[in-house]
């Protein structure tokens, strides 16, 4: 049995010297409990799609990070979470933008793929659709956190709309993808987006093709600065660089996350992974918070560059 997952936690300023024992230590862990849900999954020769949302479910759970509780402020003082997942075996997808109430986004995304002719709902509308689908709404406060107000009021007072991780407490937006053992590609994130965004603002994250990406050929997950990501096509980009110009998925990855996307005025991350397993993660940030695992292998997690 053979089988990839990759999860990321969100990239940007993340240095080694900025970070307390203490909080790397939880983060480490946060990240190792993703990697072994959808790990478990795939282990039992499940599939790729189950993985992903197993793995985002766990990041969305987590306050350490940019998506479901924990998610950033908008200048407006709300909190909006976007998500998307997306099959490669069929090429079917689903998201969500602006929502405030789902308690777990990647799931609303899914049942909008799997319930609906649809690909993407939006704000109040997908809120009250999820609850008709019967999926675990959640009041205002279970999202919000200390660390999200403090990264608010520090960027309105610099006058700035910012990565999470480029304010006080750096965290951020979730992904997965995953290739299980029947050779099944799939992709999803999650994310709170930037901190002091205007409302109303959507980013890359449940965009199919520009943060979000599966096909026959890789599967991708990407973080960072949205509007660059959604410029470029990002994730795939990803896909036509190893498609049509025959690059390997490292090679590839290399070149979205390094050149392409700072082209187009942003920086950030993504993972990335191959029909063959093959992983490709990159980044043009001081770190990003990933991990990896194999069949037959110790999990690894690294943060910074």
């Amino acid at each position: 049995m053979s089988f990839t997952l990759l999860i990321h936690g969100g990239a940007g300023t993340i240095r080694r010297e900025e970070m307390s024992p203490g909080r790397e230590a939880e983060h480490r862990a946060a990240l190792a409990e993703a990697l072994a849900a959808g790990g478990a999954v795939l282990a039992g020769g499940g599939a790729a799609l189950d993985a992903v949302e197993a793995a985002v479910r766990v990041l969305e759970d987590c306050p350490l990070f940019n998506a479901g509780r924990g998610a950033t402020f908008t200048a407006a003082g709300t909190i909006e979470m976007d998500a998307a997942v997306m099959d490669g075996t069929e090429g079917r997808a689903g998201a969500v933008a602006g929502v405030q109430r789902i308690r777990n986004p990647i799931g609303a995304a899914r049942v909008v793929m799997e319930r609906t002719p649809h690909v993407l709902l939006i704000g109040a509308a997908a809120d009250d659709f999820a609850a008709g689908e019967g999926l675990e709404l959640a009041p205002p406060e279970y999202f919000r956190t200390e660390h999200r107000r403090a990264q608010l009021d520090a960027a309105r007072a610099a006058q700035r709309v910012a990565l999470d991780h480029d304010m006080p407490s750096r965290m951020g937006t979730v992904g997965a993808v995953a290739r299980d053992s029947a050779g099944r590609l799939a992709a999803a994130t999650s994310t709170g987006g930037m901190t002091n965004k205007r409302a109303g603002r959507v980013g890359d994250s449940p965009l199919i093709g520009a943060g979000t990406w599966a096909d026959g050929t890789v599967a991708v997950s990407c973080t960072g600065v949205g509007e660059a990501f959604i410029r470029c096509a990002a994730a795939h980009e990803l896909s036509a660089l190893m498609r049509h110009r025959g690059l390997g998925v490292e090679a590839a990855a290399r070149l979205v996350a390094e050149e392409l996307v700072p082209a187009r005025g942003g920086s950030g991350g993504l993972i990335a992974v191959d029909a063959e397993g093959r992983p490709g993660i990159a980044f043009g940030t001081a770190g990003m918070y990933r991990g990896t695992l194999r069949a037959g292998a110790e999990p690894e997690i690294g943060i910074y560059r």
